[in-house]
């Protein structure tokens, strides 16, 4: 098991991030586990506090963005490989559903069917 992101608040002003991924050793571990994530994010992201845990993403991203140096560029660069994996990933989901997969999106909050995961 290896921890990708651990942000804890101590205090109002205190927040502190560790991770056990080291970018520096392996620069292609970033591109490697965004399918992962994307398809976590898509499919187990259950218990209830996935509106929860997606804000905190997303307040991340805005922090990273709101001290960017170039945040146009970093936009832009952000925008271009979301559009790729958005790609992808509609064409994984179309090609399950022409081989018989029926595939359920369910919005953040909704707790699938009790068989289903």
């Amino acid at each position: 098991m290896k921890k990708l992101l651990e942000v804890l608040q101590y205090g109002d002003h205190d927040i502190r991030f560790n991770t056990d991924i080291d970018v520096k050793k392996n620069p292609h571990i970033v591109e490697k586990i965004i399918p992962a994530l994307a398809l976590t994010m898509a499919t187990r992201l259950w218990g209830g506090n996935e509106l929860s845990v997606l804000a905190m993403i997303r307040a991340l991203i805005i922090a990273d963005l709101g001290i960017s140096v170039n945040r146009e560029e970093m936009v832009e660069m952000m925008a271009q490989a979301s559009e790729q994996l958005a790609h992808a990933m509609n064409e994984a989901r179309e090609a399950m559903n022409r081989d018989g997969v029926k595939v359920q999106v369910f919005g953040p909050e909704t707790a699938p069917p009790h068989n289903r995961s």
